[in-house]
């Protein structure tokens, strides 16, 4: 690498990577953006469809949008912000789920909810799966659509965390693309592609960051790689335990989507929703027609998503095959065409979609988030108290690690 020799390197070129390498480079420091793969925007993705159609494969809602960041870094790139209400704020289609029927699972949601934040105040930190009501009637479908919200199933996260999340209930999207947007806001950035990290050396004055081009000098490091790869021992040396037992307490969950062509759509209204099963946990649920194209996005999360990726990425279309065709007759079938899937839990680079925390860990983000020797810096989602699972939780830890750089290099002066 000819040039191998910075003030600080950014590792990490999702959200909170391009967030901090930004603030830092429009501040006139002289930092360089790590990046493993040939892209930017991390666990945000936008690919094209045939129709060229923009597909999000990450993250794809602009969640708390009349406050995050993003919404206006997306209008300032020139692109449409759309505005129509997702299809979770509103009834799914009846078919195989009366509304009668959808109406107790919306009022057993909304009491699932409201006991987690009981349960999240007890002395100890239990799992989410407390908060359900015992033997309840409408416990598969919450547990499956926890998993899309969390990446995993009640069972699994911790009450506390869980309750910790924040949200407006404002969701719209980026037209052109989401992960397009976030990655656009590295233009211009210095940029290392195709250049994974093996280690951060601590030992001497300044840091050595061992990549696979060769190793890098900086006198500070902004860290924004995922909790499955901070939680390798071997990463940093010296060993930083505290780091690797928070990222251990903070896994990351699963979310994968399957873009679905739908030849003659027209019967379904657009941003419609179908669940494949209303009785047990490994469903899926079908968003129909977004942005009113000839589309089905079907979202798959949790132990059910980790099930199909170990079977390969077909297996997914099949899965939404039997489900669509258990509601909607055998013939729809023939309608259907695989578009586009990524395996999050198989891309080596992610290993997950994002973080939730297991019962007990939950002060792990703090942990995670808290800078060492004033020369390391931490930042991702999993970073953020109440913004975790989020691009702009990465946005908001990005630009935090960078500010916390801005004034830990004028303390040295």
């Amino acid at each position: 690498m000819a040039d191998n020799d910075h003030d600080v390197a950014v590792i990490g070129g999702g959200a909170a990577g391009v967030a901090a390498a930004r603030r830092l480079h429009d501040v006139g420091i002289d930092c360089l953006l790590i990046e493993a793969r040939d892209r930017l925007g991390g666990r945000a993705w936008t690919v094209a469809g045939a129709d060229g159609a923009a597909l999000d494969l990450g993250c794809g809602w602009l969640h708390s949008a009349d406050r995050n960041p993003w919404t206006k870094i997306a209008q300032a790139q020139g692109y449409a912000i759309d505005k129509t209400p997702p299809p979770w704020a509103k009834a799914s289609l009846a078919t195989g789920f009366p509304l009668s029927e959808q109406r107790g699972f919306s009022e057993s949601m909304q009491a699932f909810h409201a006991r987690i934040g009981e349960v999240a105040h007890l002395d100890k930190d239990v799992t989410a799966a407390a908060a359900l009501e015992p033997d309840g009637r409408w416990n598969e479908l919450i547990s499956a659509v926890t998993s899309f919200i969390s990446g995993a199933e009640p069972a699994q996260i911790s009450a506390r965390d869980f309750d910790n999340y924040e949200d407006t209930g404002v969701n719209w999207r980026v037209a052109e693309g989401f992960g397009a947007a976030i990655a656009k806001h590295g233009d211009g950035l210095p940029v290392a592609f195709d250049c994974p990290v093996r280690r951060i050396d601590h030992h001497g004055k300044r840091l050595k960051i061992e990549t696979a081009k060769g190793a890098i000098a900086a006198d500070q490091a902004i860290v924004t790689l995922p909790t499955a790869v901070l939680a390798e021992e071997s990463l940093f040396a010296p060993a930083l335990p505290d780091k690797t037992q928070a990222a251990r307490g903070l896994p990351l969950g699963l979310a994968d989507k399957l873009f679905i062509a739908l030849e003659k759509p027209e019967e379904f209204e657009s941003d419609s929703r179908l669940f494949g099963g209303k009785d047990r946990i490994a469903t899926a649920a079908y968003h129909l027609r977004p942005f009113g194209r000839p589309q089905i996005e079907a979202f798959f999360g949790g132990t059910n998503a980790r099930e199909l990726e170990a079977q390969g990425e077909g297996a997914f279309f099949d899965f939404a095959v039997a489900e669509l065709t258990g509601l909607l007759g055998s013939d729809f079938a023939r309608r259907l065409k695989p578009i586009h899937i990524h395996r999050w839990g198989a891309d080596p680079f992610a290993r997950g979609s994002y973080s939730y925390a297991l019962p007990g860990m939950a002060e792990c983000r703090a942990t995670l988030a808290a800078p060492v020797d004033g020369r390391l810096f931490f930042a991702g989602e999993a970073c953020s108290k109440g913004d975790f699972s989020t691009a702009h939780g990465g946005y908001f830890t990005g630009v935090a690690a960078a500010e916390q750089v801005i004034a830990a290099r004028k303390t040295k002066r």
